[in-house]
């Protein structure tokens, strides 16, 4: 997978996609993360990226002709583009998997007060959020989505079935996990984890996923039971349990 990121601050990315999982990806060739300074593409003598907007308000707007210029310079035409935006779609698992099939992404990261309407009417462009909340600029949020698709990619990380089970993507939240020792300041694991019966394991976990979901992420917690098709006798059991809480 190829990423094209326009920012005015590339600096704020080159230690996150250059380390751990993004920089390991990158050494096996499954992703590429090219980083593109709008700044490189002005005009004016002092790099001039923003102006006041028209109509009057608060802050700075970015210029519509860097970013059109950068955009050309990254044959964005041809590309996937989205620009993370707090007006956009809620980053989510739908979303993260539609994108992580895409071959070419281009991801626009705005700043100041935003960029020029007219930047997303010439291009076609999709808006993304990852909450509703306001950043200093558009890469956090960047970073959040390289990271988050990345993981989807077919051998980024090591086993791909676990990928499926962890927090979300299995549709509830994550069990609690336990390392050594076995006790710690009068904490201990529980016996279920040390028995080495694997189907016990398993199905307290699942036990433990169930409750935590409907205690953190009621909502979730519902659509997970409402399209719980295909499980066992014994995990059934176990959701039935888990829903004389509510």
């Amino acid at each position: 997978m190829n990423i094209d990121v326009l920012t005015l601050f590339p600096e704020m990315f080159e230690s996150t996609v250059g380390a751990s999982m993004l920089g390991r990806a990158q050494e096996k060739g499954l992703l590429n993360v090219t980083l593109t300074n709008i700044r490189d593409y002005t005009q004016d003598k002092h790099n001039k990226t923003d102006e006041y907007p028209f109509g009057g308000g608060t802050g700075m707007v970015m210029m519509p002709d860097p970013v059109f210029r950068s955009l050309r310079a990254v044959d964005a035409g041809r590309k996937k583009i989205v620009y993370m935006s707090p007006k956009g779609r809620i980053l989510d698992q739908e979303k993260i998997e539609e994108l992580s099939d895409i071959d070419d992404l281009v991801i626009l990261c705005g700043h100041y007060e935003g960029i020029d309407e007219r930047i997303l009417e010439g291009w076609d462009i999709e808006e993304i959020s990852i909450g509703d909340y306001i950043l200093t600029g558009g890469e956090p949020a960047a970073i959040v989505l390289i990271d988050t698709v990345a993981r989807m990619i077919p051998g980024v990380l090591g086993d791909s079935a676990g990928i499926m089970d962890e927090s979300v993507y299995s549709g509830l939240l994550e069990y609690p996990q336990y390392t050594k020792p076995r006790e710690y300041e009068g904490m201990a694991v529980p016996e279920v984890l040390l028995s080495g019966d694997h189907e016990k394991v398993r199905l307290w976990n699942f036990e433990k996923a169930l409750t935590v979901t409907l205690e953190r992420r009621p909502d979730m917690f519902r659509k997970f039971v409402e399209n719980a098709d295909g499980l066992s006798k014994a995990e059934k059991k176990i959701v039935e349990k888990v829903l004389q809480l509510v």
